[in-house]
């Protein structure tokens, strides 16, 4: 499978990813489409210039939809590895969602599996259908 590379650095959120990856259809829908639990929050990672340039070729490309119960947003959802460890990117389908931001999820805690801090460096390779 085609992957494509982003490059970024570890930064902490405000809570908003935990929130999500943790209601009940989110977590149900991300078991059944990845084969995963995921873990209760997301690593947010701030891309680099090419990292943004990567970002809007997954706008052109499938990913996996998370369908929304009613009052929420809908998610895309794109198989990733991040130091071989398997996940994926989730980027909520809101108008006011940064272009240079992606939110890993895991069956694992990354931070604490991959000694992550803020401001480190990571690469993710996102798998592309």
């Amino acid at each position: 499978m085609p992957q494509i590379e982003f490059e970024g650095t570890v930064f902490s959120g405000k809570g908003e990813g935990k929130n999500f990856v943790s209601l009940p259809w989110v977590t149900l829908q991300i078991e059944q489409k990845l084969g995963f639990t995921p873990y209760n929050g997301t690593l947010n990672i701030r891309l680099n210039e090419k990292g943004k340039e990567n970002r809007q070729l997954l706008d052109l490309k499938k990913g996996i939809t998370l369908q929304p119960q009613t009052g929420y947003c809908p998610g895309i959802v794109f198989r990733a590895s991040i130091s071989g460890f398997e996940g994926a990117i989730v980027m909520p389908v809101i108008p006011s969602y940064p272009c240079d931001v992606i939110e890993v999820i895991s069956p694992l805690y990354l931070r604490g599996k991959l000694c992550l801090t803020d401001g480190k460096k990571v690469n993710i390779w996102v798998t592309v259908f």
